[in-house]
């Protein structure tokens, strides 16, 4: 959907709760109870994350802040993530700063359900790895866990370990390593596994299978219908020479 669309009708349900006086669990806003993120786009590409904050915190204590820019250049997408303090906050920042005009580009503010942690964690700062630990919402379990199980390193083996439980490890290495095949050459061995003769006779064999029980039954239901023709065909026949005696008896 073109996003000067998205955000008319973000303007339109805004308008809609206010003239009508909507609130509580009524309000479209209610879904986003558990998030306190938010999601703005058409930002201006000279705006720094400052600038950024500037604007939102008129509605509430910004928590974190989230600018996407390029890898390469370190230029500005033009679209960032922004998280406040208390998710009532958002409500506002949604229904006050959306089609907004900031330098000629108008703002669309959104609200975002489930934030996706960032692909590479490990260069956030410790305040953000504790706002995404921590959640910025009133019940942001979801965020937790999905941190928890993209963040948090393997806890240390210990030290002294006997000989049984290193030889445990090893199969069990063994065994991951043969059923998830690493890079080009795992994948490069599935392949040719998959091209094995013995393979390509038993998936030929369950065609051939398949296809003679379809014949079969094919031809069950061509000679049921014969039979049942037949059948008809008899039963008309001796109506008819019923009819024929009761007439030659008259």
């Amino acid at each position: 959907m073109n996003p000067l669309t998205n955000v008319k009708n973000i303007k339109k349900l805004s308008e809609t709760e206010l003239k009508h006086n909507i609130s509580g669990k009524a309000s479209w806003h209610y879904q986003y109870k558990d998030s306190a993120w938010i999601f703005i786009g058409g930002l201006p590409y000279d705006l720094s994350e400052g600038d950024i904050i500037c604007i939102f915190s008129q509605y509430g204590e910004v928590a974190n802040l989230n600018l996407v820019r390029d890898k390469v250049t370190g230029k500005s997408k033009g679209f960032c993530f922004l998280c406040y303090e208390d998710q009532r906050s958002t409500i506002l920042a949604v229904d006050n700063l959306n089609s907004i005009k900031v330098c000629g580009r108008t703002l669309r503010v959104d609200h975002v359900e489930q934030y996706k942690i960032p692909k590479d964690p490990e260069k956030l700062d410790e305040d953000a790895l504790r706002i995404l630990q921590e959640g910025c919402g009133p019940e942001s379990s979801i965020i937790k866990t999905l941190v928890n199980s993209g963040i948090q390193e393997n806890p240390p083996a210990p030290e002294t370990s006997s000989v049984s439980e290193t030889k445990v490890l090893k199969q069990e290495k063994s065994i991951d390593s043969y059923s998830q095949p690493k890079g080009r050459y795992g994948k490069e061995k599935e392949r040719r596994r998959s091209r094995s003769p013995n393979r390509r006779r038993s998936s030929e064999r369950k065609h051939s299978d398949d296809r003679n029980k379809f014949h079969d039954q094919e031809r069950s239901n061509y000679h049921d219908k014969n039979n049942e023709k037949e059948r008809s065909h008899r039963r008309e026949r001796s109506r008819d020479k019923d009819r024929d005696r009761r007439r030659d008896r008259k």
